[in-house]
Order: structure tokens, then C-alpha cells, then sequence
């Protein structure tokens, strides 16, 4: 078991994030299959059991990484930026395509929760799981839905999104970067953005508007929905 003084520093859960993430990252250049993040997750949850270090003792440090998320996803606007030109004249099919896929999240969610009859708490945590993190937890706010378990939910979303995403697509042969760059900003938000910026600048600035997109949307028919679920 690890002295609670080492891992109760901030330095020890920034940098031990950083550690599994850099090995996950070489054993993806290895193993194409092993996603990083998501072998990260793992890794970093498997620590934290087997060492039984407290969530709470090693988000004093993760708060640290967690902090350049935003600036991240800020960073997200330059390929948009550059790239603005060429993504005005596919504009209308984007946001159709973005609002097709939202309704078709928040539709995929609830039809979930009904069929495992879940219960209404978790229904109303699984509407916004389709979008970017702060946008998700503050509608999950509104609806009165569980704040955490929609974190966690959009999470998964992503890192899913993110793995089988390029795959899916390659084989259903989606070859358009604006097409490939729709597809993951609106499923799979900023991690399926930072996926997808791999391959092509074009479909990364095309992923981040509509990551920016779906999450408007989402907070509108939250609105509708939070009337119609009264």
C-alpha cells in the first residue's frame, strides 16, 4: 500500500497520470488496437484499486490535469479556424447532419433506459451524455438528473466513440473528412474530436464545430424536454 503523504501531494496524481498515459501511448503504437485512452482509464483505475488510493487523495493532483481541458478544447477552434472557409460552403449539411445525430443520441439514450427500465433519475442523467462534459453535467442540472453518473456516461461515450469511431466509418467507407469529422464531433464530442484532428485538420475543425453544435442543440431540447417530462 503507497504512504498516504506520497500519494495526498497534487504532484502524484498529475504525474502519475501522465506516466500511464505516455506507456499507454507506446503500447498503442504497438498494439493498434489498444486505444490509449481508454487503456489509460484502465490502467489508472486498476492503480487505484490494487493500491487502494482513495479517488479523492488522487484527484487532488488530477484536478491539475483536468484544469488544461478547457484551454484544450478552446485550442480545438484553430483547425476550425483555418479551415472556415471550405467548412461555410458545407455548412447546411453539417448542422443538418449534427441535429440528425443529437436527436438520434438523445433518442439511442432514452430508449436504453426504457428498455433496461432504469429509473427516472438515470433517464433524465442520460439525455445530454452525447456532448462535451461541462455542457452535459449542467443539463443534466436542469432536468434534475444525477450530475456524476452523467459525467461518467459521457466519459464512456467519447472514449467509445473515439475507439470504434474511425473504424466504423472506414468500414461503412466514409473516405469525406467533413463527413468522418461530423460523425465523431457529434458522438463522440472532444475526445472523438482530438481522435479524428489524427487524420485530417479538416475533419478536425469540421468535429469541433459540431461538437459546439450538438451541445447548443442539446441545452435546446433540454429546455423542451424538461416542460414535456414534467
Amino acid at each position: 500500500m503507497i504512504d498516504k503523504t506520497l500519494y495526498a501531494h497534487p504532484l502524484f496524481g498529475s504525474s502519475i497520470t501522465v506516466i500511464v498515459y505516455t506507456l499507454a501511448t507506446a503500447a498503442h503504437r504497438r498494439v493498434r488496437w489498444a486505444h490509449g485512452l481508454l487503456t489509460t482509464c484502465v490502467l489508472l483505475t486498476a492503480l487505484l484499486l490494487l493500491a487502494r488510493i482513495p479517488y479523492a487523495s488522487y484527484n487532488v493532483g488530477g484536478q491539475i490535469v483536468s484544469f488544461f481541458l478547457g484551454p484544450a478544447t478552446v485550442a480545438l477552434a484553430v483547425p476550425f479556424y483555418k479551415h472556415a472557409r471550405a467548412i461555410h460552403d458545407r455548412l447546411p449539411q453539417v448542422l443538418t447532419a449534427v441535429a440528425a445525430g443529437t436527436i438520434a443520441s438523445i433518442a439511442g439514450g432514452m430508449a436504453t433506459v426504457a428498455l433496461t427500465r432504469g429509473s427516472r433519475p438515470v433517464l433524465l442523467s442520460m439525455f445530454a451524455r452525447g456532448v462535451t462534459t461541462p455542457i452535459a453535467i449542467e443539463v443534466s442540472n436542469q432536468l434534475g438528473g444525477l450530475p456524476a453518473l452523467t459525467a461518467a456516461l459521457t466519459g464512456i461515450s467519447g472514449l467509445i466513440g473515439a475507439v470504434i469511431g474511425p473504424p466504423l466509418l472506414d468500414w461503412m467507407k466514409v473516405r469525406d473528412p467533413a463527413a468522418r469529422g461530423v460523425a465523431m464531433g457529434t458522438a463522440a464530442h472532444g475526445i472523438g474530436t482530438a481522435r479524428i484532428l489524427l487524420e485530417s485538420e479538416t475533419a478536425g475543425g469540421v468535429s469541433a464545430l459540431a461538437m459546439a453544435c450538438a451541445g447548443i442543440l442539446t441545452a435546446l431540447f433540454a429546455a423542451i424536454a424538461q416542460h414535456w417530462l414534467r
